[in-house]
């Protein structure tokens, strides 16, 4: 059995194991309408990341907050997604397959997409590339794992949140990186000082840097 709020998602390969959450509404009332929609990615499946990772789980909360529905899938191969790990080769059909879910489920609303680690080299791709995504976020962008020169083709509005001691991406060259990307991107790069890559003990701090950034962005699309 599963918790309220799992669902499989239909996919070439067979179904991707997910949680769909919408946001809370406040004391007083009965629904909320939501702002937006995300898609939250997790870390490598071959070293133990899921959807259930904590700075995923986190990151999705934080959305969830900022008035979005937040969407967090296992890539294939994952608890019980069908499927095998591609290499982040089909991992991106896997994040297509979950943007289908989400923008036929929510019309008309503006999609983010987020991940942290793979998630994120996963993510920022897909995500540049595909007209259905308004706004980016990575999360522990792994620069010293992966090739991210990508990015240079990036026009939307990108968060990276990093850890000023991240063992797989120097926080240094990530703000150089940015440094160097389009000025459409509106980058922005977030260092948590003291923050690992997991963000141990910070948790609350990158939490608090995505809410506030996905309120921002939907104050500017709202006005």
């Amino acid at each position: 059995m599963y918790p309220a709020g799992n669902l499989f998602i239909p996919i070439e390969h067979g179904g991707l194991e997910a949680v769909l959450k919408e946001p809370r509404a406040a004391a007083g009332e009965s629904s909320v309408s939501p702002h937006g929609v995300a898609l939250v990615l997790h870390p490598h499946p071959l070293h133990g990341g899921t959807m259930h990772t904590k700075v995923v789980f986190r990151a999705a909360r934080a959305l969830n907050d900022a008035g979005l529905v937040a969407l967090r899938i296992n890539f294939r191969g994952v608890g019980q997604s069908t499927g095998t790990h591609d290499h982040a080769r089909g991992e991106q059909d896997d994040a297509r397959g979950a943007l289908d879910y989400l923008t036929n489920t929510y019309p008309n609303l503006p999609v983010t997409l987020a991940g942290f680690s793979f998630g994120a080299r996963v993510g920022l791709e897909v995500g540049i590339a595909d007209s259905r995504v308004a706004n980016l976020i990575g999360i522990g962008t792994p620069l010293n794992m992966y090739d991210f020169t990508f990015l240079s083709a990036c026009r939307k509005p990108l968060l990276l949140v990093h850890g000023q001691r991240d063992e797989f991406g120097d926080a240094g060259k990530l703000q150089e990186l940015a440094d160097q990307l389009p000025a459409e991107a509106h980058t922005r790069v977030a260092i948590v000082p003291g923050a690992g890559h997991f963000f141990e003990g910070m948790l609350d701090e990158m939490s608090r840097v995505i809410r506030a950034w996905a309120e921002e962005i939907r104050m500017k699309d709202e006005g």
